[in-house]
């Protein structure tokens, strides 16, 4: 990965893919709490801090800079996402951002919450 797309994502709106999230979640017939239940386990964010930061149109930098505590059990999210292994991504940042997209992505292919929140 290069640091110019790096940089890239890490100015869009964290707004501006939620909705995205969203879509390929419910076309997989999951829903908006379990895409929310993700991101604030993930993050450490309640849903009301998370919908601040998406009505703020906070960037993704902005948005894991201050989210309240990432998961103690991030690091147990593994595997490829964009052809990417998500545990050796040496930016922290861009890992928090593919971590994200992977557990969303775990959601769509149709594993159980339980199974995604590493329980």
């Amino acid at each position: 990965m290069n640091n110019t797309n790096n940089a890239r994502v890490y100015k869009m709106a964290f707004a501006s893919v939620y909705p995205h999230y969203i879509q390929k979640a419910e076309k997989k017939g999951r829903t908006k709490e379990e895409v929310d239940t993700i991101i604030c386990w993930l993050t450490g964010y309640d849903p009301k801090t998370l919908q601040r930061q998406i009505d703020n149109k906070t960037d993704f930098e902005t948005f894991f800079a201050e989210a309240p505590q990432l998961n103690p059990n991030a690091s147990k999210i593994t595997g490829m996402i964009c052809g990417y292994r998500v545990e050796d991504i040496e930016d922290p940042l861009m890992q928090k951002v593919r971590y994200l997209d992977k557990l969303i992505d775990e959601l769509a292919k149709g594993k159980t919450m339980e199974k995604i929140l590493r329980k």
